[in-house]
């Protein structure tokens, strides 16, 4: 049975997304339409499609004809499908603040809201499936993300040092994260505005400017109201940019976001990999959905200190892993240069990218050719080597 495939994945097209990384990447022409997302993976709303000899297959129903086979005994009877979604991202105006649930609150909350009735393409759907969705990024640019809350100190001295927060300082300090948190996404939308508009009406003639650094909340900030369809209208996750770390990843550094740590992508590209889910708790920065009682059930109230991965370079000066105390996904980084060999031999299902030049997958008689935006599907026990004429960066998602 061959084991190697040529893979193509589907585009999502977002408001928040770029017009041209995508394309470029896929060698695709560029059209007005913002390509935001990338998916590789068998998830029910975008599945990737495989060339096989007998034409192309959906890779759901591939894996379902054997699931041991394809994934392996050990992964296919722990999670019954592949257990991963990767994806490409390109990140132009800001994503919403996020939360995710434990894989346990999810399987609550999506049978809840099915006993409910609510369609699961209702607007007002807070758990589309049920499973956790821990996911991890690595920079292919440089990237800027929020990512869970400010530790006490810094976060008082915000609240002290911006003018407009100070009548906060005592919540926080009496009430702690929850009681600051609740207090703001509870604010009435008057109130809101109320609150706010004398911070914006202070800091966006300074972005308007170019005077502000992307290192301060005023710079993301401003940027939310000066992106937005109506700047009359103040969004609550105003206040989450000032609560939050802010977090630059250079190229090849990666982050972690775990269920509750709330979270939201800024702008650049990057590689995502994640548990094979959709559900998603919004906190703000977005037109949809804000469930304010469900998110704060689901927030960690903790100071988060940032931690930025490197990964750990393997034996062979190739591949570079970046660890996730997670069973779902392993993510790795493939640099391969023409006097190298990369040789594997998967333990489950695969799936590569080449990110940058070309690479030569071999794999038991069967040869692939991928060149920059291509992707390979490598199903369990396969043993199988990469080569390169040149140089190649590659991206590889599997499961520990």
């Amino acid at each position: 049975m061959t084991k190697l495939f040529s893979l193509k994945g589907k585009i999502q097209n977002y408001a928040w997304g770029g017009s041209h990384f995508i394309s470029n990447l896929l060698g695709e022409e560029t059209t007005e339409a913002k390509c935001a997302e990338y998916w590789l993976g068998a998830h029910v709303n975008a599945p990737s499609v495989l060339m096989t000899e007998k034409g192309e297959q959906v890779l759901n129903t591939f894996l379902e004809s054997n699931l041991t086979e394809k994934l392996g005994h050990q992964i296919a009877g722990k999670f019954g499908r592949l257990p991963f979604l990767f994806k490409v991202l390109d990140v132009k105006e800001m994503l919403s603040i996020q939360v995710h649930p434990t894989k346990t609150e999810a399987e609550k909350g999506f049978k809840k809201e099915n006993e409910l009735g609510i369609p699961i393409t209702a607007p007002n759907r807070n758990y589309k499936d049920d499973n956790h969705k821990p996911e991890i990024m690595v920079a292919l640019s440089e990237f800027w993300l929020l990512h869970g809350f400010l530790i006490k100190h810094k976060l008082a001295a915000i609240l002290k040092n911006t003018p407009e927060f100070q009548a906060l300082l005592p919540v926080f300090e009496n009430k702690g994260y929850y009681g600051l948190y609740k207090t703001v996404m509870e604010q009435s939308q008057d109130a809101c505005n109320e609150a706010l508009r004398p911070l914006v009406d202070r800091i966006l003639p300074l972005y308007k400017e170019g005077e502000l650094s992307k290192c301060s909340p005023d710079y993301w900030a401003a940027k939310a109201v000066d992106s937005s369809n109506d700047d009359t209208i103040l969004d609550k996750g105003i206040y989450s940019i000032y609560f939050f770390n802010i977090v630059k990843a250079n190229p090849g550094e990666a982050v972690f976001q775990d269920a509750g740590i709330p979270h939201a992508y800024l702008e650049g590209q990057n590689m995502e990999l994640m548990a094979n889910s959709d559900n998603v708790l919004r906190g703000g920065l977005t037109p949809k959905y804000v469930d304010v009682p469900e998110l704060l059930k689901h927030v960690t109230f903790e100071a988060t200190v940032p931690n930025v991965l490197d990964g750990e370079l393997q034996s062979d000066g190739i591949e570079r892993i970046y660890k996730s105390p997670v069973p779902d996904f392993e993510l790795s980084q493939i640099s391969i240069n023409s006097n190298q060999v990369y040789q594997s031999l998967s333990k489950t299902a695969e799936v590569l990218i080449v990110i940058e030049g070309e690479a030569r997958f071999i794999e038991n008689g069967t040869t692939l050719q991928l060149f920059k935006g291509g992707a390979a599907f490598v199903v369990a026990n396969s043993n199988y080597k990469i080569t390169t004429t040149s140089n190649a960066k590659l991206y590889k998602a599997t499961a520990p």
